[in-house]
């Protein structure tokens, strides 16, 4: 039978668009108590108007910096007093061929995709270990089940992203902690570079790319699983993507 989410308090990143945004749209529609964080402070109150509820935690937030990250999850435990659920999400997109990129790139994108979630995820376990229980979950890509040629870059953040999920669940496992990975194919969202609603859902009804809202509904089905049930990994593509 599903657990149910009312009443628990979630922690998430990249919260102002895509994947975070409709995730926590879909928490809150659960009776979730929301702690959103993104660059953004304008695009993150805007997401908490629409949840329409007053307790939602605004936290404008930039991952590159350690301390900005700590004081992410250490306000979010001062306002709520627990976090039940840490959705790390938030991530940077770096396509294109090594032999051109730019390296101060790169390392921003560490940060934010590999660096982050690992401070993140250390900060949010105490208080899961004390209460012997939590889900950490973190939006991985199908980029970390293989290497695509053309984002090496990014696979390797994702790859990284993977190692440490796994070894993570088995470290915490005696806790009562659940930790999982969701890893789709193209989404159709601004990290993608698609924000034309119109094309949005034309590549929708052409089977060639996922919604924001479909990866949502994924996250809030790992979630809602009984206590006895960890989702691993749980990898998703549009249905005609074929890599």
């Amino acid at each position: 039978m599903a657990q149910s989410l009312n009443g628990k308090v979630a922690l998430v990143t990249g919260a102002s668009s895509g994947i975070g945004r409709a995730t926590a749209l879909a928490l809150h529609a659960q009776g979730v108590r929301l702690a959103l964080a993104a660059r953004s402070a304008d695009r993150l109150e805007a997401v908490r108007r629409q949840t329409g509820a007053e307790d939602t935690l605004v936290l404008p937030t930039d991952l590159t910096v350690p301390a900005e990250v700590d004081a992410m999850v250490a306000r979010t435990l001062e306002r709520f007093g627990r976090i039940d659920i840490f959705l790390a999400n938030a991530g940077i997109y770096a396509p294109g061929e090594v032999a051109e990129g730019d390296p101060e790139f790169w390392e921003q994108t560490i940060a934010v995709n590999v660096s982050s979630v690992l401070r993140a995820c250390r900060a949010v376990l105490p208080g899961m270990i004390d209460a012997r229980s939590g889900d950490i979950l973190v939006t991985s890509s199908i980029s970390g089940h293989q290497a695509i040629h053309w984002e090496p870059v990014y696979s390797a953040t994702k790859h990284a992203v993977q190692s440490f999920v796994h070894g993570l669940r088995r470290q915490v496992a005696q806790h009562n902690i659940r930790v999982g990975a969701v890893a789709p194919g193209t989404v159709l969202n601004e990290l993608w570079g698609y924000t034309d609603q119109a094309a949005i859902r034309a590549k929708a009804e052409a089977h060639e790319g996922l919604l924001s809202e479909d990866v949502a509904e994924a996250i809030l089905f790992m979630l809602t699983r009984p206590a006895n049930v960890t989702i691993r990994d749980l990898v998703m593509l549009p249905q005609a993507q074929d890599l």
